[in-house]
């Protein structure tokens, strides 16, 4: 790319045209898809004025509305569109994993425990040593022992005698703890199981260090103690530091906006802050997550819309009815086909998913609720067409369930009869594939688990992402996972036949997740008038190899007409 000084040429020949305000930057010699039903190839060139696009078309269109002070930018062919939309993660959690131990590429529970023993032998004594990434099905070697795939504490334990461990698995929705860890949470072999939650045990009864959906808090509750002993300055400081890291890692990787998956009010209000002091780099759609008791009566400030230039929206409540396939607590209808006579976590009573739907009613805003299992889905689609009342209102109100991953294929047309958006995540899909068949069995898997064709051709919308940090926030590695659903590493393939088009992708990426925020008016597309988020890319996501798709890299990134991120 060549960033260029105005020359007389162009001063002469816009002397010429009708006077106008000139552009900022202007982008040229790009192939850029402006995902709003054109062809690549049809806009080359895009002019920015202040943080909006002022104009696309040809070069020689855009290059006459430049002035002395605008910055030309040559984009040397390569192609351009719409910055990425993240439409489901965790912020702040990313800024965890990449401030803690991260094991989204480990390969073993022997790499986890060295990794440990690592931190354990810089900690001072009584330090958490904390991780997040592992998935033990996802490992080239399994654990031995194991019990349900999971290993035991003890090698774990051996190797960090004086600190208190905690690792959340990838999914989020288990966590492996040591002996020092268990010990200060008084967990024995005499230890009920909570409601909603395991704890899981060797054949004699003892806990390996596993704890499942509710039985977590045992755990957290000591971290969250640990926690609280720091001053608010201190604590502060640490949540800024993680949001700071998670969005040097979102430009990098070409996302210019971010919807964050339930953080609690003091959160919210610290996002708006920095959104309003324009310290945020990326824009945040965060939704509220409380219990309806502690939402009912602070909830009359919202919805925040556009707030601090356009960076800071939230409108939208989070709920969950079960866990994740990975750790055996999606909620499904069916027992599991690994594990005889089990059928999964119901994490949140129905009753106060039924208050924070009502709730979310009566303040105009949108409801977002983590349902992974066929089960879970079908108990949300009750709860949202009771509370929805009618078609004709559903579609007016974009309720959305959060993932969506494995759904009976009778409550397909349910999503599309009362306008429920199905916000899944395609990079799940393949990272699952080597264990969803073994948990659901072939024809529960073929016809239900992620069924995007089925979804798409009923005329469902769907928003995609990643659910960083349960995977790596890449757009990139989401996409190709979209449009092959096949395994980057092993080529492994998950019936392809559900996979979406290019682009439906882009779509699903932009625009998509656009609408799926109420936001498809201020971005999701490249269109006069919207913000000027833009992302250039290595290769053509349209035309070039499904191999060419993993070799291709963000160049530049672009939020509301400011460079971010440049390669």
């Amino acid at each position: 790319m060549r960033l260029l000084l105005p020359i007389l040429f162009f001063v002469s020949f816009i002397s010429c045209q009708e006077k106008t305000i000139p552009a900022d930057l202007i982008l040229y010699n790009g192939n850029i898809y402006t995902v709003e039903g054109d062809e690549t190839g049809s806009v080359t060139a895009i002019a920015i004025r202040g943080d909006r696009i002022m104009a696309l078309g040809s070069d020689e269109e855009m290059l006459a509305l430049a002035g002395p002070e605008s910055r030309l930018l040559d984009l040397d062919g390569q192609f351009t569109m719409p910055g990425f939309i993240e439409g489901h993660g965790h912020f702040a959690g990313m800024g965890s994993l990449l401030m803690n131990l991260n094991f989204l590429k480990a390969q073993s529970w022997d790499e986890v425990v060295d990794q440990v023993a690592a931190a354990a032998e810089k900690a001072a004594p009584g330090e958490w040593i904390i991780g997040r990434g592992w998935h033990q099905e996802k490992w080239a070697q399994q654990p031995n022992p194991q019990t349900f795939g999971y290993p035991h504490h003890d090698a774990l334990s051996a190797v960090s005698p004086e600190n208190p461990v905690m690792l959340i698995h990838a999914s989020g929705h288990g966590l492996f703890a040591n002996e020092v860890a268990m010990r200060m949470a008084e967990i024995s072999s005499e230890t009920s199981d909570p409601e909603g939650g395991a704890i899981i045990r060797d054949q004699q009864g003892n806990p390996i260090g596993m704890f499942e959906e509710r039985a977590m808090k045992s755990i957290r509750g000591l971290y969250n103690d640990y926690l609280a002993t720091l001053t608010e300055e201190e604590k502060l400081a640490q949540w800024h530091k993680q949001i700071e890291l998670a969005q040097e890692e979102c430009l990098r990787k070409g996302i210019t906006s971010f919807q964050d998956a339930g953080s609690l009010f003091w959160e919210v209000e610290e996002y708006q802050k920095l959104a309003e002091a324009g310290e945020l780099d990326l824009r945040m759609w965060v939704m509220i997550r409380q219990s309806a008791k502690e939402m009912a009566d602070k909830l009359d400030p919202y919805p925040v819309i556009g707030a601090g230039n356009h960076f800071f929206t939230s409108r939208a409540i989070k709920s969950e009815v079960d866990g994740a396939l990975g750790s055996f607590g999606a909620w499904l209808l069916s027992p599991y086909h690994d594990k005889p006579g089990f059928s999964g976590q119901n994490t949140t009573s129905i009753s106060e998913v039924r208050a924070i739907a009502t709730l979310a009613k009566e303040h105009g805003l949108q409801f977002c609720v983590h349902a992974i299992g066929d089960r879970a889905n079908r108990v949300v689609l009750d709860i949202y067409q009771e509370m929805l009342e009618s078609p004709e209102i559903g579609p007016q109100k974009r309720w959305r369930i959060e993932h969506a991953q494995h759904l009976d294929t009778a409550d397909i047309p349910r999503f599309r009869e009362y306008g429920i958006i199905a916000s899944m995540q395609g990079i799940h899909c393949t990272s699952d594939a080597p264990f969803v068949v073994d948990r659901l069995g072939t024809e529960r898997a073929r016809l239900g688990a992620y069924p995007w064709r089925s979804l798409l051709d009923a005329g469902v919308i769907i928003a995609n992402g990643t659910d960083a940090p349960v995977e790596d926030v890449n757009p990139i590695d989401c996409y190709y996972a979209s449009v092959t659903r096949k395994r980057a590493d092993t080529g492994m393939e998950f019936f392809p036949e559900q996979r979406m088009t290019r682009e439906e992708a882009l779509y699903s990426y932009t625009l998509g997740n656009a609408f799926a925020a109420f936001e498809e008016n201020e971005k999701g597309s490249l269109k006069v008038g919207k913000l000027a988020d833009i992302v250039v890319l290595s290769n053509n996501l349209l035309s070039c190899t499904d191999e060419e798709i993993l070799e291709t890299t963000v160049q530049m990134t672009i939020v509301g007409g400011v460079i971010k991120y440049e390669k």
